[in-house]
This record gives C-alpha cells, structure tokens and sequence, in this order.
C-alpha cells in the first residue's frame, strides 16, 4: 500500500511546498515546523488504519461513549534528519514509544557508499505496530537496512514507513525488500543524482533543519 501526498490536496500540500522552496527552507526553525507537520498530518492518516475500541467515558454531564487505540504504536526514526517528523507523530500519537537508530553512509574513494547502522535504542517491539519515520527516501538502502535490522529482532505485526520525499527507485527497493510495509510519502520523484540525492527533492534534510555537517 503507497499512500502518495502530492495525489491529493490538503494543508498538508503546503507545508510541502514550503519544504523544497528553497527561499523559505532557508529558515531552519520553519523548515523543522514544517517537517513536524508533515509527521502530524500522516499520523492523522495513519490512525485511520488502526483499531479502535469504544468505552464509556464520564462527563461533568453524563457519559459520552468515545473512542481509543486498542494498541498505541511505537515511533522509530534514524537520526538525525528523522527527528523533526519523529515529533510530528508523537504529537499525535502522543502516548507512543520511540526507537532511535544512528546510520549514515560509509563512503568509498571510488564514489560508492554503504550504509552502516551504529546504534538502536528500543522498547520491545514483538507484536507491535511500527512507524518508521526517515525525511527523505532515496536509494532505500538506509530505511530497509535499518526496518531489517528491528525484523529480525523482533517480530513486528505491522510495519509503516513515512517520508517526506521518496525516489521512484527507493519506493521499488523498499517494496522488493518490504513487501508488507505500508509507505506513506509526501512526493515521489523521479530522479536522483550521481551522489544519490532526490531531484528535484528538497537538499540534505538534517542540514536544513540543524545545519551543515562536516
């Protein structure tokens, strides 16, 4: 299942928008707001999927029969570009865990990379549902190393994974090597450039939102 964003139209588009302008995304605050947004608006969509149970809950006037999560998911997100659309989502599934990942791409001489996982935090994740949360999707390498790495810890019940960008060949890897997973995406663009950055994308995530590393 692909959720596409940019298929639709909502307020959501916006914060979009505001994301690959490269004018506006010169302010590092807005652009971290936005990406949080962004997270906010696919946890709204996300919960549509969940289960639900009815109770009772007691007003100052009466009793109101109202609805909750059965299970609360738990959020996973790879830093440090996933943090600001990690707190997307925990503002609205606001009772969840978090699972944090560190993984980043080990460069070679000759230009090409691998991607190494150097540390996960996590609650127990058997039987639970998962939101992985990454900015950007673009080889696809990071996100499937990193859900492979929990898969084979844990055994997961459903997996969903957010970004705010995906490449056409990320989407086609994630789902090769994911068939499960359910993908929700504000964009998917078609191209990416010889270093593996989306195009036309939105640049280096974690550099618009904590600055340029080294």
């Amino acid at each position: 299942m692909i959720f596409n964003l940019d298929k639709t139209t909502s307020i959501a588009n916006v914060f979009l928008a505001e994301l690959r302008d490269e004018h506006i995304q010169k302010d590092a605050m807005r652009f971290r707001k936005n990406m949080e947004r962004l997270g906010e608006f696919f946890a709204y969509e996300i919960s549509k999927t969940l289960e639900f149970e009815r109770k009772e809950t007691q007003t100052p006037l009466g009793v109101a029969k109202t609805a909750f999560l059965t299970q609360q998911p738990v959020l996973a997100t790879i830093l440090r570009a996933g943090i600001p659309l990690h707190q997307g989502l925990l503002n609205v599934f606001d009772q969840a865990e978090s699972t944090f990942i560190t993984a980043y791409r080990k460069n070679h001489k000759n230009g090409n990379f691998v991607i190494q996982v150097e540390y996960i935090s996590t609650p127990d994740l058997t039987d639970k549902i998962v939101i992985m949360a990454d900015p950007m999707l673009a080889t696809g390498m990071s996100m499937v190393l990193c859900c492979k790495e929990l898969l084979n810890r844990y055994q997961i019940k459903e997996l969903h994974i957010v970004a705010a960008i995906a490449s056409t060949e990320g989407v086609n890897h994630v789902r090769a090597n994911l068939p499960k997973a359910k993908l929700w995406l504000g964009a998917i663009d078609e191209e990416m450039t010889s270093k593996s950055y989306i195009v036309p994308g939105l640049g280096d995530a974690g550099d618009l939102a904590y600055g340029v590393k080294q």
